[in-house]
């Protein structure tokens, strides 16, 4: 079965289980790949590193964003930056955002769902 951004594998928030080199694991699934964990559920994001972000990339986050207040930023294992126009495309979205490595976004995402924050996460697999 060939997934697609468009279709959460499910369509609901949830804690992810584990995750490790390029693997996440929630709900009894697992994927190989970058997520997105939205309100309207967790599905594939295409980006594989920092370098593939772009304005199309954040299209599917900025669709949902007046549903949460806080984007968490997995940026693989190592910190990294976000470019200027796209920090701008978050904030007139109205989102606030933290980048950090994906390992700490994840559960930093784990712990703000558990407490009912609406909280998004995009993670780059590392």
């Amino acid at each position: 079965m060939v997934s697609r951004p468009d279709v959460p594998f499910l369509p609901r928030q949830v804690p992810f289980d584990g995750y490790a080199a390029k693997f996440f694991h929630f709900a009894g699934m697992s994927h190989g790949g970058s997520l997105l964990a939205l309100p309207s559920g967790i599905r594939p994001w295409a980006p594989l590193r920092m370098a593939d972000l772009d304005a199309a990339a954040f299209a599917p986050i900025i669709a949902e964003a007046g549903r949460f207040e806080l984007l968490l930023i997995g940026t693989g294992q190592d910190p990294a930056h976000l470019k200027a126009p796209l920090q701008q495309l978050l904030r007139d979205a109205g989102l606030r955002f933290e980048l950090m490595p994906t390992g700490s976004a994840a559960s930093t995402y784990n712990v703000l769902l558990g407490e009912g924050r609406p909280v998004g996460a995009a993670l780059i697999s590392f």
